[in-house]
């Protein structure tokens, strides 16, 4: 059985509805709080790979809805001191398996990666138009 280190926003409908879709095609996922997660820069950095510095954001963020926080106009250094500071702004989820990481739920990756079948209907992006009410 595959593990999946999967960091998500607690009461996140479509972070649940992702980790059901792991947990439905025979992965053990083991839940962590993106929000409590002690993070820093370098282990932040690897989930994002080679991706844009615009593209490590969570793009219905509040802040970068409203244009507060541009990503387009951040370079790494600014991007990951703002997303330590404010962890709702890091695109989730953030998966982990055996060392291989990322960010945001490719189901079609994530497939094609590990021979899952992940069939389902899960969204790649959020599609609230409203911001997930806070945890707790």
């Amino acid at each position: 059985m595959m593990l999946v280190h999967f960091y998500e926003k607690p009461g996140c409908a479509n972070n649940a509805r992702q980790r059901r879709l792991l947990e439905a095609a025979g992965c053990q996922v083991l839940a962590h709080d993106l929000l409590r997660e002690p993070w820093t820069a370098d282990r932040l950095q690897a989930f994002f790979g080679d991706r844009r510095v615009a593209q490590w954001f969570n793009r219905a963020a509040p802040q970068v809805k409203s244009g507060a926080v541009r990503p387009d106009d951040l370079d790494a250094a600014a991007a990951l001191a703002l997303l330590l500071a404010e962890p709702l702004l890091i695109r989730r989820p953030l998966i982990e398996v055996d060392g291989w990481r990322t960010a945001g739920f490719d189901a079609a990756e994530l497939a094609a990666r590990f021979g899952l079948d992940l069939s389902g209907k899960a969204p790649a992006v959020c599609e609230r138009s409203q911001p997930c009410p806070p945890p707790g």
